[in-house]
């Protein structure tokens, strides 16, 4: 049964320890929308002294999994793509705000806004497969 408080996705978050060892905080999840949001640190910075991208995609992508999870039924990722905009640099806190925006079927379509302070940092699409109807024991 499919619900809406989201709590599936905390359940998950709380086995995400790749997402929780970097710092990422769940900040909400229900409903086919969530947010998460980074600080970024001294080791997620490139040689050109800007956040590595892999790590603002690995934010937004946790917010994705966060959202597509959060009604219950196992989904994974089945392609993303991300749009960098602007630079962070170390000590700037990115927050990832995902949506759904249409889904049919075991199929869906989500989106991610990555802001500091308001500015747009990333825009992501991430495309998502329910696999189980249920959770893991």
């Amino acid at each position: 049964m499919a619900r809406d408080d989201g709590r599936p996705a905390h359940e998950m978050f709380d086995r995400d320890q790749a997402s929780r060892t970097l710092g990422i905080a769940l900040v909400s999840a229900g409903a086919g929308a969530a947010v998460a949001r980074m600080r970024v640190t001294a080791d997620m910075v490139n040689g050109h002294g800007m956040t590595h991208g892999g790590y603002v995609f690995l934010l937004a992508d946790t917010a994705f999994a966060l959202a597509c999870n959060a009604a219950g039924p196992v989904t994974v990722a089945a392609g993303a793509d991300i749009t960098f905009l602007r630079p962070s640099t170390e000590g700037d806190e990115l927050v990832a705000t995902a949506a759904e925006r249409a889904s049919s079927g075991r199929s869906g379509v989500y989106d991610v806004t990555v802001t500091r302070d308001g500015d747009v940092i990333a825009e992501f699409r991430g495309r998502s497969r329910v696999i189980s109807p249920g959770r893991p024991a």
